[in-house]
């Protein structure tokens, strides 16, 4: 019973201030902004924007993005509702995709999993791996719901007895090769390396998002650094600062305002400006991306922009569905990422 409250009450903060959402979204999520590129060989690390929103229907995909090496894209860190459209939007090949990073297993950012599978096995002829990072699951208690670890969901959908279980072999064969990674409950733990493939490294910790067993990523290519937060609250800050420390480009989801301007509840699941600007500093990040944007937050955005820069000087931008962010690794300049 007092489970089905707080989601009550997360669900009508969250879609608060629905009117000034319509607003404040108009031009920004329809037509996708590209950031300016030069002639010659492709970035080492690059990043389209696939969903840059929320779980409301507000003209905005949620939150999903897709890491491109060389120019190939090879990751997708979640895939929300309507990132699969956003996919089709940008007009890349998939032929070489085959690593999927789960933050967290919320409906908005990890439903559309099943169309980006069918549309890599029908771009194909060869066999498919993917590699699919998650969080390990947690039981339901009193209070709290129940979610199943990332091993368990991808074989509800594509197991032999799941949802699409026809997929395993209607274009190309598909298997999944799985790894459950652990939201510890203290601190303490550092950053592992979870995808050493020189000149690639993927690392990973466990974050904190309310009840949401939730992890937290960081990929190196090739001297370029991106990390993403994912939907992270206070608890999960030190364990982001330490997996974060000099990265390049940081992905850190906005959904707040600084207290009292957003409704209590949602600063147990989510991170206001003030403290995403004191992390950027301390963690000496090269510069943000501020993403999966609430109503609150994009109406707001002068204000928030002066909150992170009480305490953070580098760069801050807004995604957009379709935006791309090409990561340089400049940050003994002070800057190191350029988009739209």
């Amino acid at each position: 019973m007092r489970n089905a409250q707080r989601t009550r009450r997360i669900r009508a903060a969250l879609h608060a201030g629905t009117a000034l959402a319509l607003l404040a979204s108009h031009g920004t999520a329809g037509a996708p902004a590209v950031a300016a590129r030069t002639a010659g060989a492709p970035a080492p690390l690059e990043l389209i924007v696939l969903g840059s929103g929320g779980p409301a229907a507000l003209g905005r995909a949620s939150s999903s993005y897709l890491v491109l090496l060389d120019g190939a894209p090879r990751i997708v860190v979640d895939t929300g509702p309507g990132s699969f459209a956003r996919l089709g939007e940008a007009h890349v090949s998939l032929e070489a995709l085959d690593i999927v990073l789960l933050t967290h297993l919320h409906v908005d950012h990890s439903a559309e999993l099943p169309g980006f599978v069918k549309a890599r096995a029908v771009s194909a002829t060869q066999p498919i791996r993917f590699d699919v990072y998650g969080p390990a699951g947690r039981a339901a208690h009193e209070g709290s719901a129940g979610f199943p670890s990332t091993s368990r969901f991808i074989e509800l959908m594509f197991g032999a007895d799941g949802a699409f279980a026809y997929l395993k072999d209607f274009s190309a064969p598909v298997s999944f090769k799985v790894t459950d990674l652990p939201e510890r409950g203290s601190d303490s733990h550092d950053p592992r390396a979870i995808l050493g493939a020189p000149p690639l490294t993927i690392s990973a910790i466990g974050g904190h998002h309310g009840d949401a067993p939730a992890i937290i990523y960081r990929i190196d290519y090739r001297g370029c650094s991106v990390a993403f937060s994912g939907d992270i609250d206070a608890h999960g800050l030190a364990a982001l600062e330490r997996i974060a420390q000099g990265v390049d480009l940081l992905v850190f989801h906005a959904v707040v305002l600084d207290p009292p301007g957003s409704p209590q509840i949602l600063y147990t699941l989510h991170t206001p400006p003030a403290a995403i600007g004191a992390l950027a500093g301390r963690a000496r990040i090269g510069a943000l991306l501020l993403s999966h944007l609430s109503p609150a937050v994009d109406a707001a955005r002068a204000q928030v922009s002066a909150s992170i820069a009480r305490h953070y000087q580098g760069s801050v931008k807004f995604a957009a569905d379709g935006m791309r962010v090409v990561v340089a690794a400049t940050r003994a300049q002070g800057a190191s990422a350029a988009g739209n």
